[in-house]
């Protein structure tokens, strides 16, 4: 397919051989070439047309055209009569009906070869159009009430099929008798089957292959799944049949046995006859036999999800049947959504689950066509499902497969992608209030959840909390008496699903899909931060809040809403502050000053810290502000970036004994030997939480583990991978060894370390574990020991204090709540992936330079030749930081200036 377009946004869609494109409204109309006869379909979609360019081989007929022009026809209609809504869904069905007719009319005419009806296929001289324009002038035949042809005899036989279809519907529009005969004379269309087997599906299905006529097995779907009970009675689960069952089932046509009798009275009608209120209802009261004996798991569910794909399988390759699909949500949504919003319908049948793990089986969800009424709409039913539903729906997907999980968090993905770029969001038209964005959102969380309960967990190893309470502040006496509480005074929030599962997020090693697939880059694009956070603080239930799902948002833009409430607590601050030397008459001090002496900035800073987190931790979060005593100038960032960089490069020392460091690895760790009190370690721990808080980057290089510890987790085997991975590697040969290993290597539970003046020390791993060998079947507990003294027991002392001095800043933070350890890692150390190339778009000139500058362009071009070591160096050079900030190179503010006017230098 080759096309030319003025404007254009190509969506990463993943479709069945379908390309989306979306373009601006422009003068011309855009040219597409196809070798084969294109099916379009336009829809005009807030500032944006979009084409849907769809192959003739996966439409042989327009029945989606169809019935979206029937949908433009209902938007254009009168607003339906609230008092008589039987009366409006007569007529609709009417209209429906006749364009229909018309349809057929122009594609395949009356029949009769003299017919004179100039817009009739049969008629003389008619022009034979595709099925799109077809289904264009149909609708425009409807509103002119234009001639209709009666089918001539010899076409009755294939008008049948879509006669039959509104029959029911409205039988003053034609009032022909059909020949049933010619048709179908088994079961008359099947219309006593009110839910589905997968054994119903086949028999259909192999009856219409017969005749080459698939219309009964299409309403028969349509009228299942466009009913909530009839769905959520089909494809229950059974016990395995015997082969003399399995024939018997074979021979059954039109004989039923009773229970299917029973089931089928509880189940709906037909589709026409459905409605919002009567649908609860009855399900509430019919319920089979089967679901009340029935006990259920918490990750099961009644359906039999095997035999719902294979139906899928076999269904969806034919066209036809596949819009029957597709109409049968765009009914089924609204329902659903109404009886969980107000009839609490899942409560009294847990079985409702059903409903939405059988629709969620069809692979073809994200397809175009679902993309513009039929997914919103039953996402926005998801969305409504209670809490204990979505906890049980998310252990039944955890089950499933990383393919699996991967197709249902693409379909959410493609809806919001879809949304947002068909969509001109601002902040005057703010994407938090697009209910299709935000209820696949929501739905979307559901399948993380899922994703994190079903990869690698680590429930257990949790680090104990602080033994002694971090002081408040005495000034919260103050603030009740100015009618002010402490914001989040019990911390950080958690999500109410985590709590329901009893898993977090950082509980999962490895997920069945990377966590970065679930980040929609198109959302953070059009995301206006300050307003979500806002919603997110203010929690009320008109306005989501897209920090409330975070795995949604990259790095940067969570950093951003970080930075927001950073600042706004230090406004906070400041403003108690003040009110407090207007009440108490104290001395202004609204910012948290350090002044420090080059010479003794650690004894200086470590005094400062450890007075202000005795006497008002609250202090630690008002804006930082460094003076070095001596020295003039102005803190406006620069002054303080230089006293981390000073104080990281003095603390981390090796002469100082408090870290050690690994040549190997590059990585520091904790000295379990060091002469150090805990303030050294607890200062370092407030200089990361400050550098969090006044958004700095730091030089410093923490094995991993360091940020699980600090988000509550304990350090594990796995953990000594990049800890030490010496020592990682010997235990995994020890653990992998295929000969004795008691004979062989002659190992106890007594391991050896060496202090800072080279003496070794002696440690049992178990009570006289000098005595305890190690053995092929204890040698696992071996490993998990050693790992447990390495990671967690020897440095136990020095991590509390280290982890004390972290939480004096950020304990009030969201920073737990929307980061997991690697972006900790991020936030504090910056990014290892250096683009120079950003660097130079976003650099500034001052001074009487500008970008053309000879000696500019002789800057860049000198420092694109650089190794990668180089350009590191230089990074240090300039930042302080060999790395860059959240968000890349081009999120930092360089200035090139001349030093003086009179000078090149």
């Amino acid at each position: 397919m080759a096309a030319r377009f003025s404007t254009t946004q190509q969506l990463p869609l993943i479709n069945r051989g379908t390309t989306v494109i979306y373009q601006q409204k422009c003068a011309t109309v855009p040219i597409i070439q196809q070798t084969t006869r294109p099916s379009l379909v336009p829809l005009f979609l807030s500032g944006f047309t979009l084409w849907f360019c769809i192959r003739t081989a996966q439409m042989s007929q327009s029945v989606l055209t169809l019935n979206l022009c029937f949908l433009l026809l209902i938007r254009e209609q009168e607003e339906p009569d609230i008092e008589n809504p039987e009366a409006s869904r007569m007529k609709r069905a009417a209209a429906k009906h006749l364009i229909e007719r018309y349809y057929h009319q122009l594609t395949e005419g009356c029949g009769n070869e003299s017919c004179s009806n100039s817009w009739c296929a049969s008629s003389v001289g008619f022009s034979r159009m595709d099925n799109n324009a077809a289904a264009v002038k149909a609708l425009e035949l409807y509103k002119v009430n234009a001639k209709l042809c009666d089918p001539h005899p010899s076409k009755k036989g294939t008008a049948s099929t879509y006669l039959e279809s509104s029959a029911h519907s409205n039988s003053a529009c034609s009032n022909r008798k059909l020949n049933h005969k010619d048709v179908h004379a088994v079961r008359d269309n099947f219309k006593d089957i009110n839910y589905l087997t997968e054994e119903k599906v086949y028999e259909i299905l192999d009856i219409c292959g017969e005749k080459e006529d698939y219309s009964p097995l299409i309403r028969v779907i349509g009228r299942v799944f466009s009913s909530a009970e009839g769905l959520v009675q089909s494809f229950r689960r059974s016990k395995p049949h015997t082969k003399e069952e399995l024939k018997s089932l074979q021979e059954k046509d039109e004989d039923k046995d009773e229970d299917e009798k029973e089931a089928a009275a509880c189940s709906a009608t037909a589709m026409e006859e459905d409605s919002p209120t009567s649908s609860s209802s009855r399900l509430g009261e019919c319920s089979s036999g089967e679901n009340d004996v029935q006990k259920l798991a918490p990750d099961e569910v009644s359906v039999d999800v095997e035999a719902v794909r294979r139906v899928y399988e076999r269904l969806l390759s034919n066209e036809k049947i596949e819009a029957a699909f597709l109409n049968a949500l765009v009914y089924l949504s609204p329902n659903v959504e109404c009886d969980l919003t107000y009839h609490n319908v899942y409560s009294r049948d847990p079985n409702y689950l059903n409903l939405f793990v059988i629709v969620m089986e069809n692979n073809n969800l994200h397809s175009p066509e679902y993309l513009e009424i039929a997914l919103p709409q039953f996402c926005k039913a998801m969305s409504k499902l209670p809490l204990a539903a979505q906890a049980k729906l998310t252990r039944l997907w955890s089950h499933y497969s990383a393919e699996q999980i991967r197709r249902m968090m693409e379909t959410f993905q493609q809806l919001i992608t879809f949304k947002v770029i068909s969509n001109e969001f601002s902040s005057r038209n703010l994407v938090n209030d697009d209910d299709a964005v935000v209820a696949a959102t929501k739905c979307l969380k559901i399948v993380y959840y899922a994703n994190v309960l079903g990869g690698d967990l680590d429930t257990e190893n949790n680090e104990d909390e602080d033994e002694e309470p971090i002081p408040e502040s005495s000034e919260l006496t103050l603030q009740e008496l100015l009618g002010e509480e402490r914001r989040n005074k019990k911390g950080p929030r958690v999500d109410p699903l985590e709590t329901e599962l009893g898993v977090r997020t950082n509980d999962c090693r490895r997920p069945l899909i990377p966590f970065e697939e679930f980040v929609n880059e198109p959302l953070n694009e059009v995301l206006e931060m300050d307003k979500d956070y806002t919603f997110f603080k203010v929690e009320t239930e008109n306005k989501f809040s897209f920090m409330t799902c975070p795995f949604v948002l990259n790095a940067v833009t969570k950093n951003l809403g970080l930075y927001y409430d950073n600042r706004i607590r230090m406004y906070s601050e400041r403003r108690i502050t003040v009110l407090y030397s207007l009440v108490q008459g104290q001395q202004l001090n609204p910012y948290l000053r350090l002044k420090v002496r080059r010479d003794h900035i650690i004894d200086d800073a470590l005094v400062r810290l450890e007075m202000i987190a005795m006497e008002n931790p609250a202090d630690l979060k008002k804006q930082l502000y460094v003076e070095f005593e001596g020295e003039q100038g102005v803190d406006e960032g620069g002054v303080s970036k230089e006293f981390f960089q000073l104080v990281v490069e003095e603390i981390f020392n090796p002469d100082i004994g408090m870290f050690t460091y690994d040549e190997h690895t590059r990585l520091f760790w904790f000295n379990s030997s060091s002469f150090e009190n805990e303030g050294q370690y607890t200062l370092i721990g407030i200089v990361l939480g400050l550098a969090i808080y006044n958004n700095c980057i730091l030089d410093v290089h923490f094995p991993m583990v360091v940020y699980r510890k600090l988000m509550g987790k304990k350090g594990t085997f796995r953990d000594l991978a990049d800890a030490n991975p010496v020592l990682y590697q010997s235990l995994k040969e020890l653990v992998e060894y295929e000969g004795n290993v008691e004979e062989d290597m002659m190992i106890t539970f007594q391991i050896s370390q060496t202090d800072p003046f080279g003496n070794r020390l002696m440690y049992d791993l178990r009570e006289n574990g000098d005595k305890i060998p190690v053995t092929n079947e204890n040698r696992k507990d071996f490993v998990a020991l050693y790992s447990e003294y390495i990671l967690n027991k020897s440095v136990e002392k020095q991590f509390k204090a280290f982890r004390r001095g972290f939480h004096m800043v950020t304990n009030e933070s969201p920073l737990k709540y929307l980061f997991r350890p690697e972006e900790i890692e991020l936030l504090i150390c910056g990014s290892r992936n250096l683009d120079f190339q950003a660097l130079e778009e976003t650099t500034e000139y001052d001074g009487g330079y500008n970008k053309d500058s000879r000696i500019i362009k002789e800057f860049w071009e000198t420092l694109h030749s650089f190794s990668e070591e180089q350009k590191r160096l230089f990074l240090q050079f300039t930042t302080g930081t060999d790395r860059a900030p959240v968000g890349g190179l081009g999120k930092l503010k360089m200035i090139i200036a001349k030093n003086g006017p009179d000078t090149d230098r």
